[in-house]
């Protein structure tokens, strides 16, 4: 038998939390409940999640610092819940780290489908490394840059570069086919699938992270085409 996949819930609303419990748990989800962000942390290392359902405006630690440090130790997926719409905190919270990010109030179909969705492009790399472990060629080398698809490893100037899977897999599609220009809808459908309910800043801000773990060289870069997309330019 299948072991559950574990949820952590943190929200200050107890009738919030409860109901989004009682949706997952219907789903054969496991969940836990933390009412503030203290509590989550302190949860998150004793539960260890599959993911975690994270309120920002919570009180004491707020989400946005909960998620910086679940991030400054794990990839562990975070989909952020918010009554605050505005495209300023939706980038914010991806820029932090989070895979998702869903609207007070929500449907409760639509947060059990965005759970699914999530967990299934976190796995669906670990399932791929695995099952390429004696392949060969899923390998793009650049001077001073390295990026195995097979093993999730990127080297950049002769170190190890910690990424998630979806900045790597962004990184290894754009250098696999350099000085072509993808627009950013192009790279949703090949990253992140033809099911992603995000919208097209997803892009830009996995693009701004890849930049801020690898600069530019004389050889490569990772290049901004303006009003369309980006690609990965390969120089002589």
């Amino acid at each position: 038998m299948a072991e559950k996949q574990k949820v952590l819930i943190v929200d200050d609303d107890p009738h919030i939390a409860e109901l989004i419990s009682l949706y997952l748990t219907k789903e054969c989800y496991e969940t836990k409940i933390a009412g503030d962000g203290e509590e989550a942390l302190k949860v998150f290392g004793e539960f260890e999640p599959n993911i975690i359902m994270l309120d920002l405006m919570l009180p004491g630690i707020d989400g946005y610092q909960v998620c910086r440090e679940v991030r400054a130790r794990s990839q562990t997926p975070i989909i952020m819940l918010s009554a605050k719409g505005e495209i300023f905190d939706k980038v914010l919270g991806l820029e932090l780290g989070a895979d998702d990010y869903i609207i007070k109030p929500f449907d409760a179909k639509e947060l059990v489908a965005r759970v699914k969705a999530v967990l299934r492009r976190y796995h669906l790399p670990q399932v791929a490394a695995a099952a390429k472990t004696e392949q060969q060629g899923d390998c793009v080398e650049y001077p001073d840059l390295v990026v195995n698809l097979t093993n999730y490893s990127v080297t950049y100037q002769g170190e190890p570069v910690e990424m998630p899977p979806k900045e790597l897999e962004l990184l290894y599609f754009l250098a696999k086919s350099p000085n072509q220009v993808f627009t950013r809808e192009q790279l949703l459908d090949h990253i992140w699938g033809y099911d992603y309910v995000g919208d097209t800043r997803t892009v830009d801000v996995h693009v701004k992270r890849i930049r801020e773990k690898i600069k530019d060289n004389s050889h490569w870069a990772l290049a901004t085409v303006w009003g369309i997309g980006y690609k990965f330019e390969a120089r002589k």
